[in-house]
């Protein structure tokens, strides 16, 4: 996690948390002026070399199933119970647990790491 509390997307962001950490973006800004083109150099690396989620193993036939009906109805809530369902399939694929919550960026982060995996099995 970077200073800021969010997750760095690529290696840009960690650049940039590293240099922001030890002084030196600072110092850059202060020689180049605040458009110093760091904002342009942390995303073009971003994107050059993102973090993407790695998978563990492969849904099941039935897990790509209950995906594929619940991308298709589109929900915008998701019940205790559709949570549980993701929780369980995010830990087959991507073995790491997550657990029911409130907090719908979250939800909406996992779903679309799951319709990444799901569109390339189908």
């Amino acid at each position: 996690m970077s200073k800021r509390g969010i997750k760095p997307k690529g290696l840009g962001d960690v650049i940039d948390n590293i240099t922001t950490a030890t002084g030196i973006k600072a110092a850059v800004k202060f020689i180049a002026g605040e458009d110093c083109g760091c904002n342009e150099r942390r995303e073009k690396l971003n994107k050059a070399f993102p973090f993407k989620k790695v998978v563990v193993n492969c849904p099941s036939k039935t897990q790509l199933e209950y995906l594929s009906k619940l991308f298709e109805s589109n929900p915008h809530q998701l019940t205790y119970l559709q949570q549980r369902e993701i929780s369980d399939i995010y830990s087959r694929v991507f073995g790491a647990s997550i657990e029911p919550s409130n907090c719908g960026s979250c939800w909406r982060d996992y779903l679309n790491h799951l319709k990444t995996v799901y569109e390339d099995y189908t």
